[in-house]
């Protein structure tokens, strides 16, 4: 069997690594994108919910058990994080989120793993050496007009919202062509308390 690219099976493939929550936060989260949906006909990404370690990438189709394998190896010698939920925020004008607290374990874990791809894959994220890292579990960011991002954040921005998970397990997500993929999890090595 030949291994070109066609038009059906691209040679490369976009990726990304995130935190998924437990059921119960995916729950709400899709409760409040669903809210959002029906009331001013924004989006997300087509993706479970999810904060964001390491944004979109492009990877080779044909080297995807190396990316599987670097990921294996970075999560076999790093401990879960506990992640907190507290509040909306929003990058204005077009995203709102379920706010992430900046944990030193999750800031540390997320800069851990950058440098990891980066230093055994090469994979490089050139935005993040301008941007600081800034987590968050998105509820709209398609379709969001300036005034549709008022009206959304004024009905979200005093909202009571806070959760607590052990972000136990990376996962990896693979883009289909239509939408994000749970490719593989990779479970984080849990330490005795």
């Amino acid at each position: 069997m030949n291994d070109r690219s066609s038009p059906d099976r691209p040679a490369n493939v976009r990726f990304f690594v995130a935190l998924i929550p437990p059921q119960e936060i995916q729950d709400y989260a899709t409760t409040v994108i669903q809210e959002l949906g029906d009331r001013f006909q924004t989006r997300t990404a087509k993706a479970p919910p999810h904060v964001t370690l390491y944004p979109p990438f492009e990877w080779p189709r044909k080297r995807s058990p190396e990316l599987e394998d670097c990921l294996a190896q970075f999560a076999a010698h790093h401990a879960g994080v506990p992640v907190s939920l507290s509040g909306f925020g929003a990058f204005s004008p077009r995203v709102l989120y379920i706010n992430v607290l900046k944990t030193p374990e999750l800031l540390h874990l997320q800069a851990n793993l950058m440098a990891h791809l980066e230093a055994t894959l090469g994979i490089v994220d050139v935005t993040a050496k301008r941007r600081p890292f800034a987590p968050h579990l998105t509820v709209a960011s398609r379709n969001v007009t300036r005034q549709t991002f008022r009206e959304a954040w004024a009905l979200l921005q005093d909202r009571s919202v806070a959760f607590e998970f052990l972000g136990d397990r990376l996962t990896l997500l693979r883009h289909d062509g239509g939408c994000w993929q749970i490719q593989r999890n990779f479970s984080l090595v849990h330490y005795p308390p």
